[in-house]
């Protein structure tokens, strides 16, 4: 099948470092784990799925989480269609930054979106509301929900923080390859209904974890 028969998605993978993006990105697109912890700046990878009976190619963005690198972040922001946030649940600080993170693509994506509304005034929640019927795609994802006797946040404090946010939520396990695919999959189906102009669902989700990071910017075709 041709490339151009297929729908093209744009995901990119937001959090802070160690959290595990490169971990889930690996084990989604090569269904392989990564143990080693290699601090990534930018990474593409691509991947030929089929989502509800429709071929897709998904060009997955899995980016740095140093602060050093948040420069980047507006730009990555911009080139998205769909943004899995990611924090891992044995550093609670990783899961208090989940809601500027999501702030942050929502202000972008709305400057994008000729939403003047947002001056320097605006409030955090006016502008996520604002973002919400602007239908942005985002996952919030619970990683290395493996590592029990590291837990430092419960899947309750997850799910209840998506709520929030109005965004799906998964916990998953990059290491076990628990709750991968979902998370993704829940990704892909709303930027398919975005692409359409049609409502996104707040519906939530939830299940597993684990970590891992990439250095130097290439593209892996699979």
């Amino acid at each position: 099948m041709s490339q151009s028969s297929r729908m093209v998605f744009k995901i990119t993978v937001l959090g802070d470092g160690g959290v595990g993006k490169t971990a889930l990105t690996v084990q989604f697109t090569m269904s392989s784990f990564v143990e080693t912890y290699d601090p990534t700046i930018e990474d593409c990878y691509r991947k030929q799925w089929v989502v509800d009976d429709q071929p897709c190619l998904l060009e997955v963005l899995d980016t740095a989480g140093q602060e050093e690198y948040t420069a980047l972040r507006d730009q990555w922001i911009r080139d998205g269609e769909g943004f899995l946030v990611v924090y891992s649940v044995t550093a609670k600080s990783t899961w208090s930054r989940v809601e500027k993170i999501v702030d942050r693509v929502m202000l972008v994506k709305n400057e994008n979106s000729h939403a003047a509304t947002d001056s320097p005034g605006f409030a955090p929640g006016q502008r996520r509301t604002a973002a919400s019927r602007s239908k942005i795609p985002i996952v919030i994802v619970g990683n290395k929900r493996d590592m029990t006797n590291n837990r430092e946040v419960t899947p309750e404090e997850g799910r209840a923080l998506a709520q929030s946010l109005a965004c799906d939520f998964y916990e998953t396990s990059a290491r076990l390859n628990q709750n991968v695919e979902a998370a993704f999959k829940s990704l892909v189906r709303q930027i398919k209904i975005a692409k359409a102009g049609g409502e996104l669902p707040n519906e939530k989700s939830g299940s597993q974890p684990n970590e891992k990071k990439k250095k130097h910017k290439k593209c892996v075709i699979l």
